[in-house]
């Protein structure tokens, strides 16, 4: 099992979310973040102010597949998520130990 973590911009979510559905992805987690990169945030005017907005809205999908279709995951999530500007976001893959349904006792890959 592969644990794929994104980390992507806010308004790409239900395309990526559609995209995922369509792979048969049936579960991931959502999670609001604030962060930065290479972007390194930018400045803003505020009441004639100026101020450095150093994190930047992101949000960051988790979801735990088999590893038979981790890599069309990443594929689906990169190709949905890409404006081709800065601040697109990253994918990271893990290896996922063990898995385990609470309500039914299922484990590993009966349980996602």
């Amino acid at each position: 099992m592969k644990k794929i973590e994104a980390i992507i911009k806010p308004f790409k979510l239900d395309e990526v979310k559609e995209a995922l559905h369509e792979i048969g992805v049936s579960g991931i987690t959502v999670t609001e973040a604030k962060g930065f990169g290479r972007q390194k945030g930018h400045t803003e005017l505020y009441r004639g102010a100026e101020y450095v907005v150093d994190f930047l809205p992101k949000v960051k999908l988790e979801v735990v597949v088999t590893e038979g279709i981790a890599e069309r995951v990443v594929e689906a999530i990169a190709a949905a998520a890409q404006t081709g500007r800065i601040g697109d976001g990253k994918i990271f893959v893990s290896p996922i130990e063990s898995a385990l349904r609470i309500r039914t006792g299922e484990k590993d890959d009966d349980a996602i």
